[in-house]
């Protein structure tokens, strides 16, 4: 038993009452809305090529601060070994329940769209203001279809929050290196001038 049980049955219950077309929107959304956070990565890149090397070096640094949020978050999965509500539960769901196996806890969907929402957030606030209003409903779509808990989805966010609060200096640190970019034919990469 979790704390969160009944807030999971309860969203679960009103993914299934509700509307064909709006589970599919949210079930489309949480299999494919990470792609739109790699979207915003690359603008974000582009946009900070004039803005000086220390926010493109970051620019640069967020696939990498992704892929570390989400290794992270696996370590935590593979310790905890959380099965999936929809497993433990047995409610109606909008998606398939994945596997035995395919552990839950924390959620990599949450994690990852925290960590690149996070990271796109500190190089473009425009962006940001979009990524992560995203990242929140990615982590609530998670919910809908049945996949995770909850805490799945709170503790899967801030980790990939916590990720990329921490490597976000360290890829600032990298500026010196992308000025030298600059000075190579590489500068398109990280300069408008």
């Amino acid at each position: 038993m979790h704390f969160d049980d009944g807030l999971y049955t309860w969203v679960t219950d009103l993914a299934h009452r509700a509307p064909g077309p709006l589970d599919t929107l949210i079930s489309v959304w949480s299999d494919y809305g990470l792609a739109l956070f790699a979207v915003l990565m690359v603008l974000a890149w582009w946009r900070t090529r004039p803005l000086g090397a220390a926010r493109v070096s970051l620019a640069l640094a967020t696939p990498f601060i992704v892929v570390a949020a989400y290794v992270v978050n696996d370590v935590f999965k593979m310790a905890v070994h959380e099965q999936r509500p929809c497993q433990t539960l047995h409610t109606l769901t909008v998606e398939a329940c994945p596997p035995l196996g395919d552990w839950s806890f924390p959620s990599n969907h949450a994690a990852i769209a925290a960590a690149a929402a996070v990271a796109v957030l500190l190089t473009d606030r425009v962006l940001g203001a979009i990524a992560v209003p995203a990242a929140l409903l990615m982590g609530a779509s998670r919910v809908w279809i049945g996949a995770h808990y909850p805490h799945d989805v709170v503790i899967g966010l801030l980790v990939g929050t916590a990720v990329a609060l921490v490597l976000a200096p360290v890829a600032r640190r990298a500026a010196p290196f992308v000025e030298r970019l600059g000075d190579t034919r590489l500068r398109p990469l990280v300069s408008t001038r």
